[in-house]
């Protein structure tokens, strides 16, 4: 990337910190960043490590060159803050959820392909290069056709009944909370790896904690530990679920299973796929991301290690450090934002982009509603995937 590229902040977060220096890393100039306030913003960019602070999306939409805007907010502003920023003319990174419902973000990928911006969505767990050499082992036919997906993301952020985070605010983060926050990245990441969507879906949702004791004031994610145990505190009642159990059935008649928890002791941000082939399987999980598990009947398993020697062309492509040097979470982001700027530099998406982009973002959203629809009737529910028509000028209208 030879011409200085700019880019935006909308969200004060630690999810803004993530962003912030993986852009650095790529070499994109952060330059300014607006909060839920401008007095929060302001706070906020006292850390020497974020960007300087702006009074709104406006201010920050208005910035000379803005090449991209990031959006870290909470999810029942994404959709909003997203179709600001394409109508400006400016390409947008958008942290999933892409928005809490399946009509915005439809519109939102109407709008995206209408006005041709580069549009993304931070599955960013792709990323990792072990993620993008499973998904071109399995394209390549390496592991036979793609049969029975098992696996899990599990948490124990949200274990007790005093931890609280904008998240258990289901007018904030929408009424499915652990498979729409956690969930949504591993059927993400095993869409990606095998190559086929999710049609149907079972789920068992439940919530173990009913009631929990909210401090008074805000809580950063991944803070409640932090949160002084004297401090003054509210009971609110609780509905969304604190973990689920999943049955799938995948384009091409795979079937997988998943368990997804922010409630598993021990657990910080434990995501783990294996895939069973009709000739032999692949596993991989986060807790050892450079490592490749090859299992094979008829002679011995193998552990592919992250080494430009033994990865594919792609996966080879993704990774940063040499063999040894274990990439990570923020390298993710790293990969990831390194192939969107990419194609802002080039000034349109590629004909296929090499990242999730919004109708990667508004296929989640409706995996998720499958999902609620499930667990709501007991039964069964297929994901609906009707063609979206909304277009710019009929939004304007409404």
């Amino acid at each position: 990337m030879t011409d200085q590229l700019r880019a935006g902040i909308v969200g004060s977060g630690w999810m803004a910190l993530v962003h912030t220096e993986a852009l650095r890393r790529i070499g994109v100039e952060v330059v300014g960043m607006v909060g839920s306030t401008p007095e929060r913003a302001r706070a906020k960019a006292a850390n020497p490590l974020l960007p300087p602070a702006v009074d709104s999306l406006d201010e920050l939409l208005a910035i000379p060159g803005l090449s991209a805007v990031h959006v870290t907010s909470p999810n029942h502003v994404h959709a909003e803050q997203a179709a600001a920023a394409l109508r400006a003319g400016v390409p947008v990174v958008c942290e999933k959820p892409l928005g809490v419902d399946s009509a915005e973000t439809g519109r939102l990928e109407a709008l995206a392909a209408e006005t041709g911006l580069v549009n993304a969505v931070c599955f960013n767990l792709r990323h990792y290069p072990q993620n993008q050499n499973a998904a071109a082992l399995v394209a390549a036919g390496e592991i036979g056709d793609p049969r029975f997906v098992t696996g899990s993301y599990l948490q124990d952020w949200l274990l007790l009944d005093t931890d609280w985070n904008w998240r258990l605010d289901a007018s904030r983060q929408g009424s499915l909370r652990a498979v729409a926050d956690i969930g949504s990245h591993w059927l993400d990441l095993t869409r990606f790896v095998i190559g086929r969507r999710v049609t149907a879906v079972f789920a068992d949702l439940h919530t173990f904690i009913t009631e929990r004791n909210r401090p008074v004031g805000e809580v950063e994610t991944f803070g409640a530990s932090r949160v002084d145990r004297d401090a003054a505190r509210v009971v609110e009642p609780m509905a969304s679920d604190d973990a689920a159990g999943l049955l799938l059935r995948f384009e091409g008649g795979a079937r997988g299973t998943a368990s997804i928890s922010q409630i598993s002791a021990g657990r910080k941000n434990s995501t783990s796929w294996e895939i069973d082939g009709a000739t032999s399987a692949l596993a991989w999980t986060s807790e050892d991301p450079d490592r490749l598990w090859w299992g094979h009947r008829g002679r011995p398993n193998e552990v592919v290690e992250k080494d430009a020697a033994t990865l594919t062309a792609v996966g080879a492509a993704t990774a940063n450090l040499p063999g040894g040097h274990v990439e990570g979470y923020a390298d993710t982001f790293r990969a990831m934002f390194t192939a969107v700027y990419r194609d802002i530099a080039a000034g349109a998406p590629s004909a296929r982009p090499d990242y999730p982009t919004f109708a990667d973002g508004h296929d989640a959203v409706l995996v998720c509603e499958a999902v609620s629809a499930s667990a709501a009737r007991g039964t069964w529910a297929e994901v609906r995937r009707e063609a979206t028509t909304t277009t710019i000028q009929e939004e304007a209208t409404r």
